[in-house]
């Protein structure tokens, strides 16, 4: 039984070819909605395609290499996306990976490159699809956030100072955009299980190689202090996206909801 019907509606999922992207394309289909997801890499995307279409072969799905940082690709993405699928309602912004770095070795190009990618992957899908947006009833904007933004860590201190930005985008997108009923809202993950969790895994130091996934894992989160005792899914704070894109959330604007196992200690 679904626990919302999206027949009719059109969404779309940047960097959906893996990870929480791909973990939220799955659940719109399952809701009825035609889905349309981007990514950079061809090959990852085209696998993600064929899984989907393996799984939902009466769904409606459009897949596009596109890099959201590339202006007039995300604009070409959008018109592809209405004339296939129509007019989009739901916009997720998901895009975008952690920098270990300090202040001490940061260096000029490192700072843009970091903020470059935080905001432009929100700003420039956004700018994109909003016309379309404002023309669809129930619209919303989500934006896949971390929980840095409210909590930053000393080692990453690039990326905590760009999702704090980001974070405060949402907030401000909602209010201008709440002229038209089109709702913002944000999500802040904590530690998920993704790729960079796996390839940090298979490089664990020689004294952890006995350690199976879980139990790696079970103490990265003992050692994080997780309340929860592990890291969270793709499809926990997958669920939670689609929570706020849909009219399950029709009340809410302008906030972010967290998804970190009990991770955060922000008031």
């Amino acid at each position: 039984m679904r626990m919302i019907n999206l027949d009719g509606k059109v969404a779309v999922v940047t960097g959906g070819s893996a990870g929480i992207g791909l973990a939220t394309v799955e659940l719109l289909l399952e809701a009825g909605a035609a889905v349309a997801l981007c990514g950079r890499n061809a090959e990852r995307l085209a696998l993600a395609e064929a899984g989907l279409r393996q799984r939902f072969p009466d769904s409606r799905i459009l897949s596009a290499v596109c890099d959201v940082l590339a202006p007039q690709q995300v604009r070409d993405f959008a018109a592809q996306v209405e004339q296939a699928l129509g007019t989009v309602s739901i916009l997720i912004n998901n895009a975008g990976q952690g920098r270990i770095s300090t202040f001490a070795d940061t260096d000029d190009a490192a700072w843009l490159e970091e903020l470059q990618l935080k905001f432009f992957s929100v700003i420039h899908p956004t700018r994109a699809f909003l016309p379309q947006l404002q023309r669809a009833p129930d619209a919303a904007v989500v934006c896949v956030n971390s929980l840095l933004a409210v909590q930053p860590e000393p080692h990453m201190v690039a990326t905590s100072a760009a999702r704090a930005g980001v974070h405060n985008l949402v907030r401000a997108l909602a209010t201008e955009f709440s002229v038209d009923q089109i709702r913002v809202n944000g999500i802040l993950i904590g530690l998920v299980e993704s790729g960079q969790w796996r390839r940090r895994y298979e490089a664990r130091p020689d004294q952890e190689r006995a350690l199976s996934w879980q139990q790696w894992t079970a103490q990265l989160a003992q050692k994080k202090q997780i309340q929860l005792g592990r890291l969270g899914l793709p499809e926990e704070a997958a669920r939670a996206i689609v929570f706020l894109a849909t009219p399950l959330s029709s009340y809410t604007t302008g906030s972010h909801i967290d998804v970190s196992g009990g991770l955060s200690r922000h008031a």
